[in-house]
């Protein structure tokens, strides 16, 4: 049986300066372990939230914790989508989206907390064994989204960090009321 594979972070240069500040954000050096610590470490903390938790605005016109948990559940699989393409060495250029308007049309609020973490749960698993059936070369195979070229590791540590900014931003402006 092969060594389990270590995917560092990606280098600037794989990568759209946008990126960087979520990419930053990741404290793992390796994507695959990064994955499943911070799933083992994610759903339990949102697990224990309260209903009033759940429907709390820090102001008006924020997202709930129930919208932001389904905008990061629909970017990661977004993303995974993008690192497939970009790992099969598609050339298509990939089209952005609106992460406003999928977060009005998801209904998010009107869902029921455990079936949102079951989703997650889902969308996690299913990431973490994309990137595991990944060669080392696949890693760095890098693709296009609109105007941005980014590697398939770059995506993956973009994923970790896009969780991350967003469980500090729950931490510092939901629950520290």
């Amino acid at each position: 049986m092969p060594a389990p594979l270590v995917i560092q972070k990606p280098e600037p240069d794989e990568y759209p300066e946008w990126y960087a500040g979520e990419i930053n954000e990741v404290r793992y050096d390796d994507l695959l372990f990064g994955l499943q610590d911070s799933f083992d470490r994610t759903l339990p903390a949102l697990q224990i939230l309260t209903a009033d938790d759940l429907i709390y605005r820090y102001a008006p016109g924020k997202w709930s914790i129930r919208e932001i948990w389904q905008h990061v559940i629909d970017v990661e699989r977004i993303l995974c989508y993008r690192a497939l393409r970009y790992a099969r060495q598609d050339a298509t250029v990939l089209s952005g989206f609106d992460e406003n308007k999928y977060v009005e049309l998801g209904n998010a609020d009107r869902r029921e907390w455990p079936d949102l973490l079951r989703e997650y749960s889902a969308v996690r698993l299913a990431s973490i064994e994309l990137f595991k059936s990944f060669t080392l070369d696949m890693f760095m195979y890098k693709g296009t989204t609109g105007r941005s070229t980014a590697s398939v590791r770059a995506v993956g540590y973009l994923i970790l960090g896009h969780e991350t900014h967003h469980m500090k931003t729950i931490r510092e402006r939901y629950l520290s009321r």
